[in-house]
């Protein structure tokens, strides 16, 4: 017998929950009558009795119920959580590969039916990212369950670090920060290989848990375009797409990003992989650079010439993480992509990405279309990608789709 409290949703949101989504908002719900505390299971019934699921409350959120379970026999005991975390890596094994699988996302949140919480592996490195109480409440045993499971694949975790700094986590009501959940994580730093090239990751210090796993094959894709091209890689991060354009043999890379921090990674992974010859790196605002580019100006480190590269590829932060700023995000995401295209030569390659959910695909692809027309060019197609499959996209829940990528040739 069920003993879970009971909360009662409107039929606005017994629709999206039929529909596969799995959040309940609070002005969508009543009740639980009986006592409760924030992070409990609570089961989710329809105004007509009709169950749901059963879901984490947490009256703090804006989200106040997320489903984890759509099944009435389910028990949220630690053999459920083992089987849901077996599940999550058997995916990425077979998905990713053995040798993918070294370093790619474990567990993608409400796509692993996860709510909240993010695991990435970097070889015997787990960095974490928790976004809902009920998973900051059980968090010690689902580290161990994770140990646990990837030992029985031979791999023995060194270290579990927590990046748990974004600032939802105040509005799920739990602090701020990051640390070491579990071992010894040395100097802060683990080599990984990606793309048969190697890394050097700061998953204490660096962006998110360290290094952007998603777009890995993306970066494949961009490099079958690069070889003899002279490329402008911006917003560069840790270097990779330019990397992977010039161990395919880029005549010239110029990799750029605003972040000293982030050149000088980039300038290390460059020398791990021998590639200083081809790539460089310049600390520049992307937008400030692309507008002195377009007006003739070339600055140090810069090819001469009218136009100084024949493929530029774009792969900006999100320029927005809300509905409330996604006009403002069109319009960014459209003055370097017009950019771009302008600085181009007719027959030159493009490659240009956005990260924001909230940029959809329709609302993006009518960006590039605007972008083009301004700049008297035409596109023409040649992949439309999306994030790596460790990273999946759960039809039903719009939220876990949120990469574009697309390569274009510029006619």
């Amino acid at each position: 017998m069920r003993d879970y409290p009971k909360v009662i949703c409107n039929e606005k949101a017994a629709r999206s929950l039929r529909a596969g989504h799995p959040w309940v908002y609070g002005e969508e719900t009543k009740g639980p009558e009986g006592p409760y505390a924030n992070g409990d299971i609570v089961d989710v019934y329809t105004e007509k009795d009709r169950w749901m699921g059963a879901g984490f409350i947490n009256d703090n959120s804006k989200i106040r119920v997320r489903l984890i379970s759509r099944n009435t026999n389910d028990r949220f005991e630690e053999a459920f959580w083992r089987r849901r975390i077996e599940h999550a890596v058997a995916y990425r094994r077979t998905v990713m590969g053995e040798t993918d699988f070294r370093c790619c996302r474990l567990i993608f949140g409400e796509a692993d039916s996860f709510p909240g919480l993010t695991v990435d592996r970097f070889e015997d490195v787990l960095v974490t990212e928790v976004l809902s109480l009920g998973f900051e409440v059980r968090k010690d045993m689902l580290y161990r369950l994770l140990r646990e499971v990837l030992a029985a694949y031979g791999l023995q975790v060194r270290c579990i670090y927590e990046r748990n700094e974004a600032p939802i986590r105040t509005k799920e009501g739990m602090e701020t920060g990051k640390g070491c959940a579990y071992g010894d994580p040395g100097d802060g730093h683990v080599t990984i290989t990606e793309n048969g090239l190697l890394y050097d990751v700061d998953f204490i210090e660096g962006q998110k848990t360290g290094f952007f796993l998603d777009q890995k094959y993306n970066r494949q894709a961009a490099a079958k375009l690069a070889e003899g091209k002279t490329v402008l890689d911006c917003f560069t991060h840790t270097g990779a797409f330019g990397m992977n354009c010039a161990a395919a043999g880029a005549a010239k890379v110029v990799s750029v990003d605003i972040s000293r921090d982030a050149c000088e990674q980039s300038r290390k992974n460059i020398a791990l992989n021998g590639l200083q010859d081809r790539q460089s790196v310049l600390q520049a605002d992307v937008f400030d650079l692309l507008t002195a580019l377009a007006n003739g100006e070339r600055p140090e480190g810069i090819p001469a010439g009218k136009h100084p590269f024949d493929y530029i590829i774009l792969d900006p932060p999100a320029f927005t993480k809300s509905r409330e700023t996604a006009k403002a995000a069109f319009r960014g995401y459209k003055e370097i992509n017009l950019k771009a295209m302008k600085l181009l030569p007719r027959g030159g390659y493009l490659a240009t990405c956005s990260c924001s959910h909230f940029m959809g695909p329709q609302a993006f692809e009518k960006m590039l279309r605007e972008a083009a027309a301004d700049a008297g060019v035409a596109l023409r197609q040649i992949e439309e990608r999306r994030q790596a499959a460790d990273h999946p996209i759960l039809w039903g829940v719009p939220e876990t789709e949120y990469l574009k990528f697309y390569l274009f040739q510029v006619v």
